[in-house]
Order: structure tokens, then sequence, then C-alpha cells
């Protein structure tokens, strides 16, 4: 152990902690906005600087580790200083018209600098003249860009990818696309933890919000939203309200008050998926000489970019069920618009979803299953539709609860955890068994799967089967050494989840933004007791989808099952992909 003094503070800490870390023991708070844990400790920023006793130079606290009886200044004349003038360094390369910004409000910098009183003109204005490119779910805007490294070392570290990069030097120095021209060009997944780690507005989703607006706007335009299984664990983080009063029933008033038609849950569609892909696994379990394995889930448009831009040969092995979301557009624009009796094309279909690579899967050719409109025509993230709420004045605390409309409202708690990392394999594997045993497992069998460890596995037996290998990872890096483990012979499943973000879409790139917080973890377990507590827990018993087979689809795996909830992986290709 190592006992220091810090702000007059004596303070014993192991030995290896950082300043930082230590001051953070003490509750002494040193403002950061590059920093973060174990991810990016590189000091870049210059704001976490502190002044040490008999050293001549004010040092970073974020990379230099406390040594016995250093004596630290974290808040002196000469430290405040400092920070000051490195704040107002940032302020002259930044664009501060922070009015039309998507981060104002929830900006490190801004938040900084006016904690430092900086309220006057700073240096002269560096700006460059870099137009920005919109054509990408996410965007980077280059005069809001602090350098901080967050986004080059997520992007590496967590998540594989090696996207964003550090380009030029001196003063010219920013953060670019890597080896490629454009972030389109590039092998991005678009999964957006850039965007989640960002401290300022340098990176963003593209707002889609206009189109939402004026499709309220149109009297021809049935306006049919669906929210996703995660989304009501977090939409309400904004205003300070639990997820247990900030229901998904609440949010269905707020959506209903700016508008919208009709207002259904995607769980519907997750259990529909569950249905589909369960039956396709049986099927292919029951006929294994014919097929290449593992088989993977596909409900996560961030794998399925990773997978055919890193590993094509595996792009096979993928469940060809298509999302939840898209199964939801295709069926919005056939069943619905039967039942409703009006033309698919007058139906606008909203996607409310944590992610923002479900933007780029909306927008692939085949996903337009009805006609050449795109079966989901628009997809918000979280932060966006939190965005619309705000433009519209909509407070959910004083909001009562309002069903979701029918047919396509009813879920299952084994849809609801589709958000959770393991959720998606735990509700497979229920409707699985009794697809094969004819009956029901008990619904907790499976949950040495659940968590937010990024690669967990076990094996399950199932009557009349035998024993089932599975793994459940999330995170991109994880997802690469699974499949070089599977390359090279060292592991072997039989069904493989795998989800883009760490922890599953509760930590999705499009959820709301806590600075330097992980929120994967608290979300998910909401999403799990939210399935323990629920009445129906299998999605083979979700009434409405028992209907919707019997007088419409008939049976999984039917033909116009497999026209309008299936899809081909191969019908598209990733930016290098020959």
């Amino acid at each position: 152990m190592v006992t220091l003094t810090i702000d007059n503070r004596t303070v014993t800490v192991p030995e290896g902690t950082t300043i930082l870390e230590a001051a953070r023991t003490a509750r002494i708070e040193i403002p950061t906005m590059c920093y973060l844990k174990e991810i990016n400790e590189i000091g870049a920023c210059r704001l976490c600087i502190v002044e040490v006793e008999g050293q001549e130079r004010l040092i970073p606290s974020c990379n230099n580790v406390v040594a016995e009886g250093m004596v630290i200044h974290t808040h002196s004349p000469r430290v405040r200083e400092a920070r000051r003038v490195n704040l107002r360094l940032l302020l002259s390369q930044h664009e501060i018209r922070c009015t039309k910004c998507t981060r104002s409000g929830n900006c490190r910098l801004q938040q900084l600098a006016n904690d430092y009183n900086l309220l006057g003109e700073h240096y002269i204005k560096d700006l460059r003249n870099i137009p920005t490119d919109f054509s990408n779910p996410v965007v980077r805007i280059e005069n809001r860009c602090v350098r901080c490294m967050r986004c080059v070392q997520i992007c590496d570290k967590v998540q594989g990818m090696h996207v964003w990069d550090l380009m030029g030097t001196g003063s010219h120095t920013t953060i670019g696309v890597g080896k490629y021209r454009t972030l389109g060009e590039s092998d991005c997944t678009f999964c957006g933890q850039c965007v989640a780690h960002c401290p300022v507005g340098g990176l963003q989703e593209h707002d889609d919000t206009g189109k939402v607006f004026d499709a309220l706007a149109d009297p021809n335009k049935i306006t049919v939203v669906q929210m996703a299984p995660a989304v009501r664990v977090a939409w309400a983080e904004y205003y300070h309200l639990t997820p247990e009063f900030a229901s998904a029933e609440r949010m269905v008033t707020a959506l209903k008050q700016m508008g919208f038609d009709y207002v259904f849950d995607t769980n519907f569609t997750a259990d529909l998926t569950i249905m589909e892909e369960g039956s396709e696994f049986v099927d292919r379990f029951t006929h294994r000489e014919r097929y290449t394995w593992p088989m993977f889930t596909s409900c996560c448009p961030g794998w399925v970019r990773f997978l055919k831009g890193q590993f094509p040969d595996y792009t096979d092995n993928l469940s060809t069920a298509k999302s939840p979301q898209q199964m939801f557009g295709a069926l919005a624009k056939s069943y619905f618009a039967e039942k409703i009796g009006v033309d698919p094309k007058r139906i606008f279909v909203v996607s409310i979803m944590p992610c923002t690579a479900k933007k780029s899967e909306a927008a692939l050719p085949t996903m337009r299953t009805i006609s050449d409109d795109p079966d989901v025509d628009v997809v918000l993230t979280t932060r966006e539709i939190v965005r619309m709420f705000r433009g519209e004045q909509i407070n959910p605390a004083t909001m009562e609860e309002t069903p979701f409309d029918s047919p396509l409202g009813t879920g299952t708690g084994a849809a609801v955890i589709f958000g959770a990392s393991g959720g998606v394999m735990d509700a497979a594997l229920r409707s699985a068994y009794y697809l094969v045993t004819g009956s029901n497992p008990d619904p907790d069998a499976f949950s040495a799967i659940r968590g937010v460890k990024g690669w967990k596995e076990a094996t399950f037996t199932i009557p009349k089967v035998g024993d089932l290998s599975v793994a459940v990872v999330s995170g991109l890096s994880n997802a690469r050494q699974l499949m070089t483990d599977l390359e090279e012979g060292r592991v072997h499943y039989d069904f493989v989840e795998v989800m883009a973000c760490p922890g599953g879409c509760a930590g999705g790139g499009g959820q709301p933004i806590h600075d330097g917080t992980e929120m994967a973890e608290t979300r998910g377990n909401v999403l799990w007791s939210i399935d323990k507590k629920s009445p129906v827990r299998f999605s083979h018993e979700n009434p409405e989808i028992q209907t919707l087979y019997r007088e419409y689809l008939r049976a999984p795996l039917s033909g116009r099952a497999h026209h309008l909830l299936h899809t081909d992986h191969e019908g598209w290709k990733m930016p290098n992909q020959k």
C-alpha cells in the first residue's frame, strides 16, 4: 500500500494506482475529458493535470501512479490557470455554436467551460474547412472533435475494428478513417460505440427526426411506430425517472401524444423471430449433414456487417431470419395493411431502436419486401426520440399508461430479454425445447448464459436431441476472437448469439449517453426482471403470434413466412467485399 497526501487529506491506496483514481477514492474530483478507465489513459486533454510538490512541471493524473509520501494539489492557483489555458486552446479549435449540437447540455467541454467561468472571448479561432459527410448512420463533425482519442481506443480495444485513426501531425493532427477515404468505404459496422463514448458532439447518429415530423404532419400517411425492448429501460433517463415508473406503456402515451396513429411493440416480432429462428435451428440440427456449423443469430446488424466484412466465408452460417425490426416492417405493410384495409404505400413505419446500425439495416436493398419502398421507413435512436419528446414539451412524469395497439403489440418475457446479452439465446432455447419435446422447460433453465461477460458458453441437454453446445458473445473484439478460434478449431458450438455492442442492445450505440459510465448491465438487469415478472415467458405462447400463424402465415418456415420474414445475406455486399 502507498500513503500520500491529496489536498491536505491522507490517502492510502494500492501500489500502482493512478493519482486520478487515488483522488477519487477520497471523493476528490479531478476534471477529465479524454479519460476512460483501462481504455484511454493517455493524458491527451491535459485537463486532469495536478501539482506535485517537488516536481517542476504539472503532470496528468490519469497516467501517473502514486508514490509513497507524495503531496499533491489538485486545485491550486497554478493548476486552475493551466486548466483554463488548456480549455481555451480546445475552444479555439471547437465550433461553439452549442445550440445546434445534439450534445448541448450533455457535453463535457461545455460543462468544463462553464465550471471554469470561460464566458468571454478566447484565442483566435482555428477551425478547419472540412465538409461533414451525412451519408452514413454515424456522422463525424470535424470542428467539434477535441482529439481526445476515445473513438480510436474504443474502436481498437473494445470493438477491434481499427476504423478510426490519428491523421496528420502537429497543428494539423486530426482523427480520420484509417486506410480509407470515407467512413462509407470502410468496414465500419456502424455499431455507434464511438458515438456513445465521445465526450462532445464530434460524433453523432444521422439525425432523422425531421423525416418523422414530416410524416406525422402528412394527412395521407398512416404512421406506425415500433419500440425495441432495450429502449423501454433507457428512454426516460434524461428525465431522471426510474425504469419501473417510466414504463413502455407511458412511452406509448408519449408517442400517441406526438401524433402516431399506431404504437406497436417490437417484442411482438421478437417472439416471431424466436418462432422462425428456433424452427430453423431445429431443422438444421436434425439435418446436421446439410449445413455448416455453428448457426449464428442474425438480429444484430452490426454483427452481420462484421461477419460479412471480416469472415465472409461464414455468411451462410447466419440464420436467414430477419431481425425483429425488419420482420415488423414487412408485417406492418402486409398483414396489418390488409387488416385495416389500406394501401401499404400509405403506411409509414418508424422504428425506435437502441442502435445506430439499425439505420443501415433498414436501408439494405434486401429489406424491401412489399414494394420498392423500404419495409422500415425511418429508424430513430433512443436519443433521437427523446429529443423529439423534448421539442414537443412532453413530460412523461405526468403521464398515465396506455396499452400498445393490437395486433402487433403483445410480447412475452422471452421477447423483452432480446435487449440483454444472452437474451436471444435464452428465448430461442426455451422455444426450441418446446418444439422438440412438446413441453416447456423451466424458463430459467438456461440462466448460465445470462450476464454481461463478453464470452459465455454452456452445454444444455434437450430430450430427443441430446447435448447442445452454445455460446453468447458481445463486443466485436470478443466476436473476432470467437471467429478466430472457430477457424482454427479450438472451439466447437452448435448455436451462437453475437451482439456487436458490449452487454448487448441495452448498451447500444444509440442509447442515452452517461459520460464515463457504462449502463448495459444496469439496463439489462431491468429487462431480466421484467421477464421474471411476465405472465407469459415463452414466445410460442404469445396469443397474437398464434393468431398470426393461424390467419396469415400458416406455420413457421412456410412459403409466406420465408417471403416476409427471411432474407438473403448474400443479397448485398460490404464496401470492400468482392
